[in-house]
Order: C-alpha cells, then structure tokens, then sequence
C-alpha cells in the first residue's frame, strides 16, 4: 500500500471494526514495551493511528482504561524518542480531554514529578502537551498541588517556560520577531496553567512572584491582535494571570509600575479595555472583559505611594472618569469610554461584569461615597452603594453649595447630581405651566413618597411639606378656593 493511501485509511474505520483496531493498536504497543521489537516508524505510526481514533471516544473504550493509559503514559514519560514521547503525549491529552474521568486514572499512575521535570526542557512542542496535560489534571482529581510546587519544581519550571517568550519581547526597541503557532500555543497553555494553579493553591502563590517581569513584558510589547477580539490569547491570558497573583510584592510593583514609566502598564490596559468595550457583545462582556475591568481596580489600588501612586492613580482617573465632553450631556450618552461604561452598568446581559465597573468606579473615587457620586451621578451611584450597604452621603441630591459641583480640568461648574450633566447644558421640555389643582396632585404624590422613603430607613430625609410647615412657609387655603387657572 502507498504512502499516500496509508494516509488516507488512517483512522477510518467505525463501529466494531474502530473497536477491533484500537483494541490491537494497545496491544501492539504493551508488547512493545516488552519487547521493543518495532522499528521506530512502526511505532510512531501505531501512536499516531491510536490518536486519531481516540478523537471520537466512540468505539475507542480500551484507551480510556486503566490498562490503556498505563500503556499510553509509559510512552510519554519512560521512552528515550522525543518524537514518541510526544506522539503519546497528544493521545493522553485528548483522553484527559474528552474523558474526565481519566484524569483521576492518570493521577494514580503518579507521573506527575516526571510530568514536571519534562516541563523544563526547552522545546515548545512539550510545553505545550506537558502544560495542558497538567492543566487538565487540575480538575476533578486529588493531584497534590503543594507537593510539584515545593518538590518538584513546577512553578519554577512555569516560570522559566514564560521567561523563554519573554525574551523575544526583551527589548523595545527592537521589533519581536513573530511568533510561530506553536510558540502562540505554547504561551496560551503555560497561562491557563499558571491561572489554574495558582487558584487552587492559593497559599503557594507567592512562588509564581517571579513570573511578573514576564507577564508584563509580553503584554507590553507583544504585538496586538488584528481582529474583532482583543482579548484573545495571549492578552486575556495574560491578564487572567495577574488576578490570581500579589501585586504588591516588592517584584509586582517594579513590574507593574516600571520608574522610567510607571504608567505603562496602566495605558496598555485602557487601550485593551477601549478596544474591548467597541468588539464584545453584551453576552460576550461577562466572560471576556470582567478580569480586566478587576485587575485594573487592583492596578489602581496597588500603585506605589507618593509620586508613582499619584501618577498612576491620576492617569487612570483621568481616563475612565467622565470628562467635559461627557458632562455636555446625561452621562453615558457618548461614545467616550467613560460613557460605554456606564452604560453597561445596569446592562441585564452581564451581572459580572456591571458588578465589576461599579467596583471599578469607587475604587478609583478612593471608595469616598461622595466623591463617588460627585464622578458619577446619583442615578449611577445610588444602586451600588444601597447593594454593598453604604450609607449615602448628605446631600447628594442638592443642588445647591458645593455638594451640586463637580470640577473638571480645574474649572468648576454646577453640575445635576442625578445624571452628572451640567446645569447650563440642561434642556428643559418645553411644557405649559401646570395649573394650580395640577401642582396640588404633585405636591401630594411627593409628600406620599418622602413618607414611605422614611418608613425605609435607608436614608434619612425630611419631608419638604413637614419642613415647610415648621419654617412658616405652608399656607392652607380656604376650602371656597377656586383655581383661577
């Protein structure tokens, strides 16, 4: 049979006769590592035949078995041939994949050290298969974080994997070479597993402190996508990654906040986020966008003290609190940044994410409830602060003195604390004046409202007639009265 008509029938066969094929192909290869009586080509090409089966778990039951992936990781971790140990890698990843439950299989054969020390060499091929092998082992089974950490080198190994890309990123002003999709690959898996270890060993992750300079290199200058998604790997990854890690060690904040330039980090993170609020949709926003929106709080929140902190702090507040142009009118009827926000603060399609930019928006008010209303209206700001319990300030519906006025650009001007707009920029309807029977209906909707808003409790307020009343201002008309209107 030609070459090319080996090709072709690789893998093709379905029901009982799939069955029948599998079941030789692993029998073939636990004689041969008995015996060891194939030629390389013969074996690699039993290894290659079985992956392809094992991509339909259908008809494909003896590689999902103990025995089967005994088989199957004694290739991956005790054969001297690279190209074998790879070609068995990719059939234990797509079991672990699409068989949970091997997971746990593999987990009690105890390959995870050598899983570990294959992680260090320096090729990408087993960063990758190593690095998603691992990963896939963090769900559902009893692996031993802490132990690969402390014994095994895991996070160093991680670590030294991240540092590879990151040289090819070392410089500014030399243009990175482009990466490779293997290389892309490689980098997307060595993320996802820093992610997941350091969320389900929490108390270990001050080891992954080194990866910072790393993470910030790459996201730095690597170049960014030409798509309708910003976020695709590497940069959600890699933003995915700072969550879980401390940024204020003494490593983060040289990283996060380098002395030549301590903003840059901040500046790649807008830009992302301005690129991300005009790509995902509503549904999309949750998933894609919420991690940014958090670690920029974090970014915020953990820049150094003094000038740095006031740098940092002043150019993220200066980028994502409303300006002017916004003030022109409601807030959140442009298309600035500030207003995207906002508008998808109350958006129904995405609970997380709306959560996390009004937790954004008072961070970066210095989590002062009335400087937050003040950046972004009351209408904005009353829901966030009844949720999380916080009192509301006094005053914050006034208008009148200084608690009416937000100072933009160092000039002050009157704004409406309900929708952050700017008074002399208010259009009134153009309606007639209500007669006096009109006025009277209002005036008693209103004294009803203020009542029950007292029965709340949530805010303490004085009812306007009651406070007439007292002040000598309420006058009662005769019950002969006739409107003249």
């Amino acid at each position: 049979m030609s070459l090319l008509s080996q090709s072709a029938s690789l893998g093709s066969l379905t029901g009982p006769a799939k069955l029948d094929a599998v079941k030789k192909l692993l029998d073939k290869l636990s004689e041969e590592l008995k015996s060891a009586s194939l030629q390389p080509q013969e074996r690699d090409a039993a290894l290659e035949e079985l992956k392809v089966y094992g991509r339909d778990p259908n008809n494909a039951d003896p590689i999902f078995t103990k025995e089967g992936m005994e088989t199957v990781t004694k290739f991956a971790f005790d054969h001297p041939s690279d190209t074998t140990s790879r070609n068995a890698l990719r059939v234990l990843c797509n079991a672990l994949f699409l068989k949970p439950e091997t997971r746990q299989i593999f987990v009690d054969l105890g390959y995870e050290p050598k899983a570990c020390s294959k992680l260090k060499n320096d090729s990408r091929d087993d960063e990758f298969l190593v690095s998603r092998l691992i990963l896939l082992t963090t769900y559902g089974t009893s692996i031993d974080l802490s132990t690969l950490i402390e014994q095994h080198h895991l996070a160093d190994s991680i670590i030294q994997n991240l540092s590879r890309h990151a040289s090819r990123f070392a410089t500014e002003a030399v243009a990175p070479a482009r990466a490779g999709p293997m290389e892309q690959m490689a980098l997307a898996e060595t993320l996802k597993l820093l992610f997941n270890v350091t969320n389900f060993a929490k108390s270990h992750t001050s080891a992954f402190d080194p990866a910072l300079p790393h993470i910030t290199t790459i996201l730095r200058f690597h170049d960014l996508p030409q798509t309708k998604t910003p976020l695709e790997p590497p940069f959600g990854l890699l933003i995915n990654a700072l969550l879980n890690l401390d940024l204020n060690s003494a490593t983060a904040q040289s990283s996060l906040y380098p002395p030549s330039e301590p903003t840059r980090i901040a500046h790649r993170l807008i830009h992302l986020l301005d690129l991300s609020m005009k790509s995902y949709t509503d549904t999309d926003l949750d998933q894609a966008v919420t991690p940014l929106i958090c670690v920029l709080s974090s970014i915020h929140e953990h820049a150094p003290g003094q000038n740095d902190g006031d740098t940092v702090r002043t150019f993220i507040r200066s980028k994502l609190l409303p300006t002017e142009e916004d003030r022109q009118s409601v807030l959140g009827k442009t298309d600035s940044l500030p207003s995207r926000l906002l508008r998808n603060w109350t958006n129904p399609m995405a609970p997380q994410f709306r959560s996390a930019v009004g937790h954004l928006y008072f961070d970066i008010s210095g989590k002062d409830a009335a400087k937050f209303v003040e950046n972004v209206g009351y209408g904005y700001a009353s829901g966030f602060l009844f949720e999380k319990g916080i009192p509301l300030p006094q005053g914050a519906v006034e208008q009148s003195g200084e608690d009416s006025t937000s100072r933009t650009g160092g000039a002050g001007r009157p704004v409406n604390p309900i929708t952050g707009q700017f008074l002399d920029e208010e259009k009134l309807p153009d309606v007639p004046e209500m007669t006096m029977k009109e006025k009277e209906r209002e005036a008693e909707k209103l004294f009803v409202l203020f009542e029950r808003l007292k029965q709340t409790g949530v805010m303490s307020v004085q009812n306007p007639v009651e406070k007439a009343v007292q002040e000598g201002r309420f006058e009662e008309l005769p019950d002969d009265y006739e409107d003249l209107d």
